[in-house]
């Protein structure tokens, strides 16, 4: 019996590739899920279809009416929530608590764009401003605007969140007016299909406004057209590619890239062992190391501790990981479930020796005792700790610096004063996120703002904030999310700032009336 084979919806219809497709496997139990291929498709003409029917109808609604759709799609995907559930756990091998921050995750975005649509006019553009005169007497004015771009959004998303990845990007998208075509990593585009399915036979958004594509990339970029936006979500190797492409270089289409992020997180010095902010820091690295089993773009990789603090911290570290039970995600007894394919599982190992090479291997989780799955199968991998024996050795060290191990893997890096490690920190090169904790609201604020310019969010964590705080990891959509350099130069989210990348800024000048008019 022949596995099924995920059809692609482009062009307004569901299109089967026209290839034997790429299996699917739980990662896991290593059996064959689905299939998929995009081989045969008519992009251009589907890119087009998108364009002129999906963004004409976007585009003849309010911000407020799109808002409406948001709320629509919201409905569909709790009515299906179960389903996703169990894709998760069979595709991606994640418990259900992660396989929530996935879903829940992506559910939550969708609902608070829905819900941010009501401060916008009731109205089909933006004003930048007040109107400002360009002549003496005041009878010729300039206003800016931001208008929906006129093309699509193609988005190329990473394996690890193939639901949220879609909708944090989708959901400014659609309420911007502009139509999305989503192309999923391959290992894991099950979810994002199924997802997508449910929305179009749900019949809640105009035909064109919602496109998938699962398989092979090959002609997408191709289809590009001169005011089309691309946002990708991957390697910094990817990114490279995709921006030697003519679509970037010729036609100018605008590119949001999120990359690589090797993302710190720093303890202020003058904690002693035991204090609450020193709790904090050790529960959110444990967390951070093991959520998803650590294959989160803004998971934490290198921990930065006080000189003297590096054994009291590695002692509390090493206690809770120890209870962090790995295996089979459908036993109630496993805490961390599995990597999410056979290629992520080597990618993980290869890097963990690469660390091994600079750094002294404080627990080794290449080979974990497993719960119900069996080692010879199953991706998984237990947590890793690495540290570096002090202050001078992480100067010395570039490997800790430059690698980031994409799995349940983090380096404690000890420092011998807050300048020394706010340098090191900066040696990531850009990251997405980088987490402070303290009790010091000066020291922690004069941080954050030096580390400021190399992050696209400073998480800071101090006792009074201990129990609300939203997690180092947790990318809020009322939040920026992306970095500068190494990690893309790219930004998402951030509340109704995420709908400028899907518009353009015009200058309309002339007559007071004609302003008003706008």
């Amino acid at each position: 019996m022949s596995t099924e084979l995920l059809s692609n919806y482009i062009g307004g219809r569901w299109v089967a590739g026209q290839g034997a497709g790429t299996a699917l496997f739980d990662p896991v139990i290593g059996t064959e899920l689905v299939r998929v291929d995009a081989g045969g498709l008519d992009l251009p003409g589907g890119f087009e279809f998108a364009r002129s029917r999906g963004g004409a109808a976007l585009k003849g609604l309010s911000y407020r009416q799109r808002g409406e759709l948001l709320a629509a799609v919201v409905q569909v995907l709790q009515k299906n929530r179960d389903a996703y559930y169990e894709i998760a756990t069979a595709n991606s091998g994640t418990v259900r608590n992660d396989s929530a921050v996935d879903i829940d995750g992506a559910i939550y975005t969708l609902t608070t764009y829905a819900k941010l649509a009501a401060q916008l006019p009731d109205g089909d553009v933006l004003r930048d401003g007040d109107a400002l005169s360009l002549a003496k007497d005041g009878s010729f004015q300039s206003q800016h605007l931001l208008t929906p771009v006129a093309g699509l959004a193609l988005f190329i998303n990473a394996f690890n969140f193939p639901a949220w990845g879609l909708w944090e990007k989708a959901a400014p998208a659609l309420l911007s007016g502009v139509p999305v075509v989503i192309k999923p990593a391959t290992s894991t585009a099950w979810l994002t299909q199924r997802m997508v399915k449910d929305v179009v036979d749900a019949g809640v958004l105009p035909a064109g406004a919602l496109s998938v594509v699962c398989g092979g990339s090959a002609g997408l970029l191709d289809a590009l057209q001169p005011f089309d936006v691309l946002s990708f979500t991957g390697s910094a190797d990817t990114a490279a590619t995709l921006r030697r492409h003519d679509a970037i270089t010729r036609l100018s289409v605008r590119a949001n890239i999120e990359a690589d992020s090797i993302n710190s997180a720093l303890l202020m010095p003058g904690q002693a062992a035991g204090s609450a902010a020193f709790e904090l820091f050790v529960k959110e690295l444990s967390r951070e190391m093991t959520v998803k089993s650590g294959q989160k773009c803004t998971a934490i990789r290198r921990a930065f501790v006080p000189e003297a603090l590096l054994p009291a911290v590695s002692e509390a570290l090493l206690a809770r990981l120890a209870r962090t039970t790995v295996g089979n995600p459908r036993n109630e007894a496993v805490r961390m479930g599995s990597l999410v394919s056979r290629a992520q599982y080597d990618s993980v190992q290869e890097g963990i020796a690469r660390l091994a090479q600079g750094a002294e291997m404080l627990l080794d989780g290449r080979r974990p005792t497993l719960v119900d799955a069996d080692a010879a199968v199953a991706c998984c991998v237990g947590p890793t700790l690495f540290a570096l024996p002090g202050a001078a050795a992480v100067e010395a060290s570039a490997v800790v610096h430059d690698t980031e191990v994409f799995g349940p893997v983090a380096t404690l890096l000890p420092y011998r004063d807050l300048p020394q490690a706010a340098r090191q920190v900066q040696r990531g090169l850009g990251s997405l996120v980088v987490s402070l904790y303290g009790d010091d609201a000066g020291a922690l604020a004069g941080t954050a703002k030096v580390l400021a310019p190399f992050h696209g969010r400073v998480h800071v964590v101090s006792p009074e904030a201990g129990a609300s705080q939203t997690g180092h990891g947790n990318v809020m959509p009322q939040s920026l999310h992306g970095g500068p350099g190494r990690a893309g130069g790219g930004e998402e989210l951030g509340g109704l700032r995420a709908l400028n990348f899907y518009h353009r800024r015009v200058a309309v000048q002339g007559a007071p009336a004609v302003i008003s008019a706008l």
